[in-house]
């Protein structure tokens, strides 16, 4: 049982407010550490294809190399979100990073495929102390007019480092070796965690709160019990299982005729993620314009809308839909992460830490599960399974919408 004193609450909140100093602080130290945890993260997703003719892999088995670090991030995520209730949030995200960064630099030193995807199951395991506490970070210490556009903004840092994490390492394995394309994404990320480190302002408005296990666990009941946030827990599911399906087995699709794309080129790809750039926080400020279900409903046709796309065997027609399609999962990431945030009033790291287990937690199930279709039906029906499963989402936001959730 774990028992401690609380602090004296705040006798008022001392948000950060949009257009000051702290403010642009938090948004420089998110992107930092942003850039870091995703840039790690997906580094290896552009090369699963090197992975797979090195190691003699098929491209399911292949793919662990990403679902095993989501799988443990998402499970790491249920605990180091409540224990930086107990220890504060800065402490655990800056640890994390750190432990993360290193351990890149030594997967990039493996020889041995089980070795390599054990040091990824290590690395999600770190970086969950940064995915599972950042948004909460946000929704405590940002002021709540400036929150949906600031957790815009840092999911378009979240979309830099992933697209950085990509690209160098599919244009360093080609030109090298993924082993250097690891080390050097290591070091980069450890000097990115530095930069976390100095600029983030600490927490004004944390409170440490006394906690034994059966409360721990209550937490979480109480948050799965809602009706509203059950839901965009399984609308998350499905977000990032359709978004690391489509990209972990568009590569392989794009290597055969009749595109026939080197590496490299195959990993230019992820300049698609920089929609979400702009798609994040244009989600953000429409939300207050809009209806959040509204948003969500049309983000999730623009998903569609764009597998649909991807079925002309024309590059150009392929890179439009990939835009659509992307555009689409960072506006409704954007829109269900802070709904969550926004919906939720007490427990809100266990709300948080849920959101982004379910979420993480589609990226591990679909992102292998993919390789089934893609083995059988190539990617009629990877795009099939996508859709379905899109749909199933989108019915879900009229259940949103019907409730007036």
């Amino acid at each position: 049982m774990i028992l401690l004193k609380n602090k004296k609450e705040p006798l008022k909140k001392q948000y950060i407010k949009k257009n000051t100093k702290k403010f642009n602080q938090v948004i420089l130290a998110l992107f930092s550490g942003g850039f870091a945890t995703f840039s790690i993260l997906y580094c290896v997703q552009s090369i699963l294809p090197i992975f797979s003719k090195q190691f003699y892999l098929t491209p399911a088995e292949s793919s662990l190399s990403l679902s095993a670090a989501t799988m443990t991030m998402a499970l790491g995520m249920l605990f180091t979100g409540p224990l930086s209730d107990v220890i504060g949030r800065k402490s655990i995200m800056s640890i994390s990073l750190f432990m993360a960064a290193i351990l890149t630099i030594i997967c990039s030193m493996m020889t041995s495929w089980t070795s390599i995807v054990l040091l990824r199951s290590l690395t999600g395991l770190a970086l969950s102390g940064v995915v599972a506490i950042a948004m909460t970070y946000i929704s405590e210490e940002i002021h709540p007019n400036s929150l949906s556009f600031c957790m815009g903004l840092y999911i378009s840092g979240n979309t830099i480092g992933g697209f950085s994490g990509r690209l160098l390492s599919s244009v360093l394995a080609e030109k090298f070796s993924w082993n250097i394309s690891l080390m050097i994404i290591g070091l980069f990320s450890f000097i990115s965690s530095c930069f976390f480190l100095y600029f983030l302002p600490p927490s004004k408005n944390f409170l440490s709160i006394s906690t034994n296990f059966h409360k721990f666990l209550n937490r979480f009941y109480l948050q799965l019990k809602n009706p509203a946030l059950f839901i965009l827990f399984i609308i998350g599911f499905i977000l990032m299982g359709s978004f690391v399906t489509i990209f972990n087995y568009i590569g392989y699709r794009l290597i055969l005729e009749p595109f026939f794309l080197c590496q490299s080129s195959v990993g230019l790809l992820s300049i698609i993620y920089l929609t979400g750039v702009y798609s994040s926080p244009k989600a953000g400020i429409l939300i207050n314009k809009y209806h959040r279900n509204n948003i969500l409903i049309v983000s999730l046709l623009l998903m569609i809308i764009g597998v649909f796309i991807t079925q002309y065997n024309q590059l150009l027609m392929v890179l439009l839909g990939l835009i659509i399609f992307s555009g689409g999962f960072f506006a409704s990431h954007s829109t269900a992460s802070s709904w969550v945030g926004s919906y939720t009033n007490i427990a809100k790291i266990q709300a948080t830490s849920l959101y982004l287990f379910f979420y993480y937690l589609g990226s591990s199930v679909f992102g292998t599960f993919g390789g089934f279709f893609w083995f059988h039906m190539k990617w009629p029906g990877i795009s099939t399974f996508i859709i379905i499963m899109l749909f199933f989402a989108v019915f879900l936001s009229f259940k949103l919408k019907k409730k007036n959730f």
